[in-house]
């Protein structure tokens, strides 16, 4: 069975669509699991890489701060940290 692959053209549509309904969601915490974009959307470590690249400067250049996985941060007055199961998270500020 062969497994069909998204293209560069498709992995950037998708990008700005789930950035889209990210902020629709909650635009002050934006929250990429390992889940929604591995298991749910399939996709590649490359096309997560991607995913990710383009959302760090997205939400950045909106002056968001960004952590990834393992990144300790402040938010609500309290220590977080980005745990393992979660790629991304983005805090307006």
């Amino acid at each position: 069975m062969e497994v069909m692959r998204v293209t560069e053209k498709e992995l950037k549509a998708f990008t700005i669509n789930f950035i889209a309904k990210k902020e629709k969601e909650n635009e002050n915490y934006i929250r990429y699991s390992y889940y929604e974009l591995k298991v749910k959307n399939n996709l590649t470590e490359k096309e997560i890489d991607e995913v990710l690249r383009v959302s760090r400067d997205y939400f950045e250049n909106k002056e968001y701060k960004v952590y990834f996985t393992n990144t300790e941060f402040e938010y609500q007055n309290a220590k977080r940290k980005v745990e393992s199961n979660e790629l991304m998270i983005a805090i307006k500020w």
